[in-house]
């Protein structure tokens, strides 16, 4: 796949896009404890709470990475940016205004899959990042589209059905597009939204079914 510009280039815009949100990287981190503590709480609000942190999310990586930085080295991120910026209505219109998503700690395989998901977007994807030589600011920090993406389907594993498919629409085009930058540049941790994609497609084609019980695997 050819990509319109270097891996030094694409590392530029992390960093200037790190050294420009200060201190956002304490706050969005922040906001993903606050959704992981109304998932565990499992109150009335919880959906809504967890839906409009997922809002914002995707709203902040359309206009604060994609359209204020990444268009400067790809004119697809304008694109990517309008993309992002429907993934964030969706959860917007579905969870807090239609209160259809309904987040729940259900027995069975579907747990541990996603607790691995957010376990990985908050420590491991940093970790392996540092690991293989990437130093902050030039590299993705929580708030960017990858480690986000991983984080947005974990949370969504945790969804009660039947519920929407289109709040993993989004998502799981992002893992097919952010995934290939593990190979082309050099960014070994998005081989994680490999394995995200894989469980957002089983995710949304069992959208319509009864909720799991003990015992089931996803």
């Amino acid at each position: 796949m050819q990509i319109p510009f270097t891996v030094e280039q694409f590392y530029g815009v992390f960093s200037a896009c790190n050294m420009a949100i200060w201190p956002a990287q304490i706050f969005l981190p922040g906001l993903a404890l606050i959704a992981i503590a109304l998932l565990a709480a499992q109150r009335r609000f919880s959906g809504v709470g967890i839906s409009g942190i997922l809002a914002f999310l995707w709203a902040w990586q359309a206009l604060a990475y994609h359209l204020a930085f990444f268009t400067a080295i790809n004119p697809l991120a304008y694109v990517f940016a309008a993309v992002f910026f429907a993934g964030a209505i969706v959860f917007f219109w579905q969870g807090v205004v239609r209160r259809k998503l309904d987040f729940k700690v259900l027995p069975g395989g579907r747990k541990w899959v996603g607790l691995s998901l957010i376990v990985f977007s908050l420590a491991v994807y940093p970790a392996w990042s540092y690991f293989a030589g990437h130093r902050y600011p030039a590299f993705p920090t929580f708030g960017l589209p990858c480690p986000t993406t991983l984080f947005t389907i974990g949370l969504l594993a945790f969804l009660v059905r039947p519920y929407s498919r289109s709040p993993f629409v989004v998502p799981v085009l992002w893992c097919l597009v952010g995934s290939q930058a593990a190979f082309l540049l050099s960014v070994p941790a998005d081989s994680g939204l490999a394995v995200a994609g894989v469980v957002g497609l089983v995710l949304l084609a069992q959208s319509k079914g009864a909720a799991f019980g003990p015992g089931r695997v996803l």
